[in-house]
């Protein structure tokens, strides 16, 4: 039986206590908050597991075996190490850190002390993604992917919510390098890095603040991404919105032969045939093709419903089962280390290119401005 602890026991803590929780080779043995009342609330409704403020103290008095990090980025580095050099199996929530060279530290002292390591990128589990893992695995694409197009948007809710989550001007999300997107691109980032083959040679980014940010005065957050990536032989395109409807997480993959879509939120698989039919069969035999895929997939998602299957939180279990799998049996850890690497080293490239963009962005405000400051003193 798993002894596992929680550090960081905010709203996503909750998720995972929950299929912890469910899990037969589990057990909550602690929690852990910076608030220690944010740790007995968990106490109170999960296992009445003991609760602490200090990491140190956890890792002492509880000695886990594996431990869930759910606490702001910035945090991940420092409590992920202490937690990997006291023996513990570790699963980080996303973003796995602040940048590339805290995740190869990480991953290399988790190699070195046989520990495994994992980050939240649950996204890559829901069923359609497994289906499609396997396709590709079995040659349906005709060779190694062309092209790749990563769609991940989020919605900021209405004007009061955003005026509240934005309003903090000492909020931990303006000390990520990357602000707002820090938090939240690598679930679409990571669908890229898992089939990219080769570092990136190129990656190309543009970032900028949406017409509701720019209406509510916001200068320092960007909320609108767009990415082409390249390594040797494949490109991709990543799109990150909070404006774009309909909100997508989408994954697009194309080989030399044949594609695939896959779409999160319905949770559909679709081949895409890559030959085309001779003349007006072109019209009539896809969108049959299609349709019929459609209808095999909402078939295959209402069986899933009934066996209670389908729910928001079904990916966050299959990524734990694996992790703790991998745990038990010494099979590698469901998100190989590679992928966590080129994922951090793509934002690190992104983030590189939105820094010096917000910085002359406000340089621009700045300068514009000045006239008119010039004028009023003047007065």
């Amino acid at each position: 039986m798993l002894r596992v602890a929680i550090v960081g026991c905010g709203k996503i803590a909750d998720d995972h206590a929950a299929q912890i929780a469910r899990m037969p080779n589990a057990e909550l043995a602690g929690f852990c908050d910076s608030e220690i009342l944010m740790a007995k609330q968990m106490h109170e409704r999960f296992n009445r597991a003991p609760c602490f403020d200090d990491v140190d103290e956890l890792l002492t008095k509880v000695r886990p075996d594996v431990v869930h990090i759910t606490t702001p980025p910035e945090s991940h580095f420092g409590i992920t190490r202490r937690c990997l050099l006291a023996n513990c199996h570790v699963y980080v929530e996303k973003p796995f850190t602040i940048d590339a060279l805290e995740a190869e530290t990480l991953i290399r002292t988790a190699e070195e002390r046989g520990r495994t390591l994992t980050v939240g990128h649950n996204y890559s589990f829901t069923s359609s993604t497994i289906r499609m893992r396997a396709l590709i695995k079995k040659g349906f694409l005709g060779g190694p992917p062309v092209h790749m197009e990563s769609y991940y948007c989020y919605n900021l809710g209405d004007t009061a919510y955003v005026r509240a989550f934005l309003g903090d001007k000492h909020h931990w999300l303006r000390r990520l390098p990357g602000r707002l997107l820090h938090n939240l691109i690598s679930h679409g980032i990571c669908r890229i890095a898992e089939h990219i083959g080769s570092d990136p040679q190129i990656v190309l980014a543009h970032g900028f603040g949406s017409r509701v940010l720019d209406s509510l005065g916001e200068i320092e957050i960007e909320d609108e991404l767009r990415v082409v990536i390249r390594s040797e032989y494949t490109t991709a395109y990543f799109t990150f919105s909070t404006q774009m409807r309909p909100l997508l997480s989408q994954f697009r993959i194309y080989g030399p032969k044949n594609g695939l879509v896959v779409d999160d939120h319905q949770d559909t698989l679709m081949k895409l045939r890559g030959d085309k039919y001779k003349s007006y069969l072109e019209n009539l035999v896809p969108p049959l093709s299609l349709a019929t895929q459609y209808l095999a997939n909402a078939a295959s998602n209402a069986r899933r419903l009934l066996n209670h299957d389908l729910n928001m939180n079904g990916t966050l279990r299959t990524l734990i089962r694996e992790f703790y799998e991998s745990i038990e049996t010494g099979a590698p850890p469901p998100i190989p280390h590679r992928e966590i690497l080129v994922t951090a080293r793509i934002m690190d490239a992104i983030f590189k290119q939105i820094g010096a963009s917000h910085r002359r962005r406000s340089d621009d405000l700045a300068t514009s401005s000045r006239p008119a400051i010039e004028a009023i003193n003047r007065v």
